[in-house]
């Protein structure tokens, strides 16, 4: 598979899976495993939530426009509180400190596929119990508490198969937010933290990775993102997350059988 082509699909897989609750970072370690070819490596991978990161301003800069005209008059504005971007920014707190401390290890030992299949599968058994547990909180009743044990869910997602959509939205239903809103709060927890990783993950790039492939790469991702986003909002409004969570387990299985068959 010639590189351009390879960027464009890793852009595609980041862009659906950084929104669905699949995991990204455990589908960017698969998808280069399955095709043998090279994994493009942590850089790559957070270079490329900077397509995702454009996808979820498009569609959230309302709402993101909204909670710093909050915050910066004192005043609720389009339905957030003031102290609704505060709140965001303490809940990134544990995710800034994780992705610091265990960059390493998240850019070599959790990468095995073995840890992908099993944490794939454990955040599937997690996502089962909060499908029973959905409650209809709104962003309004988004506490300190409540937003800052999300952000330590959002934390767990460094490890990849994890899924930080899918970490933060069963964390959010289960203190009591309803699917659509623990989607829509995890979505607008993705911005600091992905701007984040992003200019954090700067450093590891060369000019000479900046190429036309990784740039078509970035493109996709931001279109893809764009569609996974107005998808998965308008799918939990009527269902639940049994799709998800047979593909979390399928895919756990298969890893583990693809593994002890390459043995």
């Amino acid at each position: 598979m010639s590189d351009f082509l390879l960027a464009m699909l890793l852009g595609a897989v980041q862009g659906v899976t950084e929104f669905l609750p699949v995991s990204s970072s455990g589908h960017l370690v698969l998808v280069p495993w399955l095709l043998d070819v090279p994994d493009p490596g942590l850089a790559f991978d957070v270079a490329l939530h900077a397509g995702t990161l454009a996808a979820v301003l498009f569609v959230f800069w309302r709402e993101w426009t909204d909670i710093l005209r909050a915050a910066a008059t004192r005043r609720a504005a389009g339905g957030f509180a003031p102290d609704m971007f505060w709140k965001i920014a303490l809940a990134s707190i544990p995710a800034a400190l994780a992705g610091v401390f265990l960059e390493e290890a998240a850019s070599g030992a959790f990468r095995a596929p073995l840890i992908v299949a099993g944490t794939l599968a454990g955040v599937a058994v997690l996502m089962a119990v909060a499908d029973r547990e959905s409650g209809e909180g709104t962003a309004a009743d988004i506490g300190w508490g409540t937003s800052f044990l999300v952000g330590c869910a959002q934390a767990a997602a460094l490890v990849p198969g994890v899924s930080r959509s899918g970490a933060t939205m069963v964390a959010g239903i289960a203190l009591g937010l309803s699917r659509a809103e623990a989607a829509r709060f995890s979505f607008l927890l993705s911005v600091p933290i992905t701007l984040g990783a992003t200019v954090f993950a700067l450093r590891h790039l060369t000019p000479a990775d900046v190429t036309l492939p990784f740039i078509a790469g970035v493109i996709v991702s931001a279109l893809t993102g764009i569609w996974a986003i107005r998808f998965l909002l308008r799918f939990l409004k009527r269902h639940n997350f049994a799709p998800f969570i047979v593909y979390r387990l399928a895919l756990a299985v298969t890893v583990v059988l693809l593994v002890l068959s390459r043995r």
